[in-house]
């Protein structure tokens, strides 16, 4: 099942008190707020799943919460609404009632933080998955995006073929101590958490350069990752708006 478009997300209460001589009577009201988030028209990778509204989607789908989509320009992203939501112009941003958030390391820790599935009751495995979560973001993913950064912007450059080697030694340094921590573990520390999901997305950046294959473990985890039917729906439905088609 889909839980993207235009499906429900949440429903809140709130105590509405009328006073009827006496007792004061209290009744419920509901109301009904729908997730919103923003994602790329046409994302820059052509729907591969690497644009950062990918890793809401999956944690939206992990905890099974639906939402809607608002799909945005390279124009409208630095126009004043969308830069109301997101101050740098990107995305994703993320909306429900008078909560908006951009960043997308914020936004998956929100959503796991309020629904159940993504962080362990437990304090110090929620700590520990947490703490993957920046691990991720922090540590990891900086050197990949640099070395994908300058692929881009300095591969025509004549000294480009010199500084690639060094920036993929950097990114294989990382992977080594990652692959020494993960072992032969299924997940980062017990049950797939937020941690999980977070790592899985950055790793997913390295799949056109090769360095990934060279560690069989990161590659397997990465696997796993990709065939949990919550990630398959993300892909789906990311991959459906950038073909110009209805969501699956």
């Amino acid at each position: 099942m889909n839980i993207v478009a235009s499906r429900v997300i949440e429903i809140s209460t709130a105590r509405r008190c009328i006073a009827r001589e006496r007792p004061v009577i209290c009744q419920e009201q509901r109301f009904i707020m729908t997730i919103i988030i923003t994602a790329f028209e046409r994302s820059p990778d052509g729907g591969k799943g690497l644009a950062r509204d990918t890793r809401v989607r999956w944690a939206l789908e992990e905890v099974n919460q639906p939402y809607e989509v608002r799909a945005v320009s390279f124009r409208a992203m630095k126009e004043p609404a969308h830069l109301a939501l997101h101050p740098f112009g990107q995305i994703p941003t993320y909306e429900n009632g008078d909560l908006a958030l951009f960043e997308t390391g914020s936004i998956v820790f929100h959503i796991a933080q309020r629904h159940a599935g993504l962080l362990p009751d437990d304090a110090n495995a929620r700590a520990r998955a947490i703490t993957w979560m920046f691990a991720a973001l922090n540590t990891v993913e900086p050197p990949i995006l640099e070395l994908v950064t300058a692929k881009i912007l300095e591969g025509d450059k004549s000294w480009s073929e010199e500084r690639m080697p060094l920036k993929a030694d950097r990114i294989r340094d990382r992977l080594k101590q990652l692959s020494v921590r993960l072992g032969d573990a299924e997940w980062l520390d017990g049950a797939f958490s937020a941690g999980d999901l977070m790592m899985v997305s950055v790793l997913l950046r390295l799949k056109a350069s090769g360095i990934l294959d060279e560690f069989r473990n990161l590659s397997a985890y990465v696997a796993r990752g990709k065939a949990r039917p919550a990630y398959k729906r993300a892909f789906d439905a990311q991959l459906a708006l950038n073909n110009g088609k209805p969501a699956p």
